[in-house]
């Protein structure tokens, strides 16, 4: 590398303040603004409080997986992708870091029907669902306004990310201040798990399906605890990355519980379940008034906007470091004078414009984005836990670090159970949609091996069993689409 670039790169890299931001704003993002009426949508106060806990534990041994990985293995930079390949070999990590890809395009343009829904309340009647042409045209503008960005160098953008950070925390801890001195015991207790008889409502089902219901609403909220870990690469010191990841993993843990059980304490969940997105503005509106409603509002667009440039710094890593290990074209490696990975960036942008004509044609496009993203970050989270596993149950786990062995194995276990239980508890259409997803990453793969490696063998024994295993997932699940047993 030219002297001139490597200078300019370690002039763009991230302090702990920076990784911070970018954890709290990945996980803070357009989810928690909507969790009020998302969690309370068919379940009462006491499953989601459980669906908390399950998912707030299940995620803290993913994050202490990364936290412990980032720490016995600093070598390994953007550890999202070169985990899996450290321990499962190179086409597993292209499954993993082409799904993580597409969960943060998938995510993007989440944020993008947000922001626009949100444009709504200053703007009625010309962004309302964020998937009418108005909103198509807006989020493509600031599609491209952030890849522009984040082109100038991800220093600049980290210090916008950490203003971004602290001006999207304010209207939330109003919001909770606001609902603490609010609060009516009687009124949260007195339908806690749905079925008290005296009290007029629909049958909101079993307790076990008002748990996993809002599942994939808060593993959604949770994305992007590994967001220091998939910039580990732009770190200014790499012992700063585990640190990020516990303090942005409590701060996010702490707020997103508030924001989903306060609400109960001064509203109905029958009330809650009907409220508009953004509904924590639904309701300052209902116990404030006007002013409350335009706050959270406000508060909407710079949480969604700052959590939006987080995730396009983390889109480009991706595809770069995967390049960079040659999984990936070669070509994704490039990057501009400012250091910036421009050929990964220019590639997200454009998949994602395509993502945002897709919306334009879906009837609910927020929940869709929301569901395949939770679900396209699954192999990474479960590649990452089994790989740590793997090197305790081997033992190579010593040879980076003397102590903590059965430390690590006992986090890996509780993380792998926790990845397979989300996958049980996910909705049938979407999880159908991931095998299909995956495999249209191949030709990429495909190339990169036959023009960058020129290996003439392009998939390896191993590899093979797994392309052939995901090949027959892609049948079955296309011949449950065509004969409407699964039904989009």
């Amino acid at each position: 590398m030219p002297t001139g670039i490597k200078g300019k790169d370690d002039n763009q890299k991230l302090g702990l303040l920076a990784l911070v931001a970018i954890v709290v704003s990945s996980m803070i993002g357009s989810g928690v603004d909507g969790l009020p009426q998302n969690m309370a949508a068919n379940s009462e106060v006491g499953p989601v409080a459980i669906a908390w806990l399950i998912c707030g534990f299940g995620m803290f041994f993913i994050s202490r997986t990364f936290i412990i990985l980032s720490n016995i293995r600093p070598d390994l930079q953007t550890g999202i992708y070169t985990y899996t390949q450290q321990g499962f070999g190179a086409f597993c990590a292209f499954i993993v870091a082409w799904g993580y890809w597409l969960m943060t395009i998938f995510s993007n343009v989440a944020f993008g029907i947000m922001v626009m829904d949100t444009l709504n309340y200053f703007i009625p009647g010309d962004f309302r669902g964020g998937n009418n042409i108005t909103s198509v045209i807006g989020v493509s503008i600031l599609v491209w306004g952030f890849n522009f960005l984040v082109l100038s160098g991800t220093k600049l953008a980290g210090k916008i990310d950490i203003v971004g950070t602290i001006a999207k925390l304010i209207p939330l801890i109003v919001f909770i201040f606001i609902l603490v001195y609010l609060l009516n015991v009687t009124e949260i207790t007195s339908n806690i798990w749905g079925n008290n008889p005296s009290l007029p409502q629909e049958h909101l089902g079993s307790v076990f399906s008002q748990i996993t219901s809002p599942l994939d609403v808060a593993l959604w909220c949770f994305i992007g605890v590994e967001g220091a870990v998939a910039l580990s690469g732009r770190a200014k010191n790499k012992k700063d990355v585990g640190k990020a990841t516990f303090i942005g993993f409590v701060i996010s843990l702490v707020v997103c519980i508030l924001i989903s059980i306060l609400p109960f304490g001064v509203m109905t969940q029958k009330e809650l379940s009907v409220i508009p997105t953004p509904s924590t503005a639904g309701i300052l509106k209902v116990v404030v008034g006007e002013w409350g409603e335009m706050l959270i509002n406000i508060g909407v667009l710079i949480s969604v906007l700052s959590s939006w440039l987080a995730w396009t710094m983390i889109c480009a890593e991706i595809p770069m470091a995967a390049a960079q290990n040659g999984t990936f074209p070669k070509s994704f490696a490039r990057k501009n004078d400012k250091g910036a990975a421009s050929v990964s960036l220019w590639a997200s942008s454009i998949l994602m414009q395509l993502v945002v004509l897709m919306v334009y044609f879906s009837s609910n496009a927020w929940l869709a984005m929301l569901a395949i993203s939770a679900l396209t970050v699954l192999p990474a989270y479960l590649m990452s836990t089994a790989y740590l596993c793997k090197l305790c149950i081997t033992g190579e786990y010593k040879k980076y670090a003397p102590n903590g062995r059965k430390t690590a194995l006992v986090t890996s276990l509780i993380g792998i159970i926790f990845c397979l239980f989300m996958v049980y508890a996910s909705e049938v259409k979407y999880l159908a949609m991931v095998p299909i997803l995956l495999t249209l990453g191949l030709p990429l793969f495909i190339f990169a091996r036959i023009k960058d490696s020129g290996e003439r063998n392009i998939f390896q024994p191993e590899e093979m069993k797994f392309l052939i295993f995901l090949i027959v997932l892609d049948l079955f699940t296309g011949f449950l689409f065509l004969n409407d047993t699964i039904k989009l």
